[in-house]
């Protein structure tokens, strides 16, 4: 039914998608947190800049990233002269710009699920002698779990749709960093490539419902775990 390009860009979308939002959560918990419970100078340019991805063109994002992270730039450079590790024009660069572009919504969700949570509780266990560590992960973190697999969810969803900063970032390679996105691109560019194009549309929307349903499934499944039922 699926040929092997659309099997391939399916197989790598996960890959993305799934390294994106993993290794981007526990950073987002830690800048939600940041933003929801302290108070410094130049906070609103910090949360400006967070969520800078969302109101940037995506081309525009992806350029930065070519410039930062490229072979030739300041931090790619490096990480290959020192960890051989190269980010453009390979799957892990299409996981970065996956990543950049899916951060601001997963610390916006976890940022509104701390600040609905009561501070007293936080202060009660400190008065009891509970350290931060102790306090955030026995308190804080169950709590806020329902807000955590919501961002994450978010995160993978934003990351499968990603188009604009991958495709700058990292072309559009078949069997390297041809994601779904890409790959429909690539099949409404050429003469009958619409049956393939349609059947990857089909695929991405069973995937994001899939996706939705199983958030909603386990955010129910936490809450009624955090009230005891």
């Amino acid at each position: 039914m699926f040929s092997g390009a659309e099997l391939a860009a399916l197989q790598l979308s996960f890959k993305v998608s799934l390294c994106a939002s993993l290794i981007s959560l526990p950073f987002a918990i830690a800048v939600a947190w940041v933003l929801a419970r302290t108070e410094f100078w130049g906070k609103s340019l910090v949360s400006a800049l967070v969520h800078l991805p969302l109101v940037l063109p995506p081309v525009v994002t992806g350029y930065g990233l070519l410039f930062l992270f490229g072979r030739q730039g300041p931090i790619g450079g490096w990480l290959e002269a020192y960890f051989g590790l190269v980010l453009a024009f390979r799957w892990t660069g299409a996981a970065l710009a996956a990543a950049v572009m899916g951060f601001p919504l997963m610390v916006r969700v976890i940022q509104l699920a701390i600040e609905a949570l009561d501070p007293k509780l936080e202060q009660a266990a400190q008065t009891l002698g509970a350290g931060w560590g102790a306090r955030f992960v026995s308190i804080v973190l169950p709590l806020i779990a329902p807000g955590v697999l919501a961002g994450l969810v978010l995160g993978f969803a934003k990351a499968m749709g990603e188009f604009g900063a991958t495709i700058t970032f990292v072309a559009n390679i078949p069997g390297q960093t041809q994601t779904l996105p890409s790959a429909i691109y690539a099949f409404l560019q050429v003469p009958g490539g619409e049956s393939s194009a349609l059947r990857l549309v089909g695929l991405s929307l069973a995937v994001a419902l899939c996706a939705v349903f199983v958030s909603d499934w386990l955010g129910r499944k936490v809450a009624d775990r955090i009230r005891g039922t």
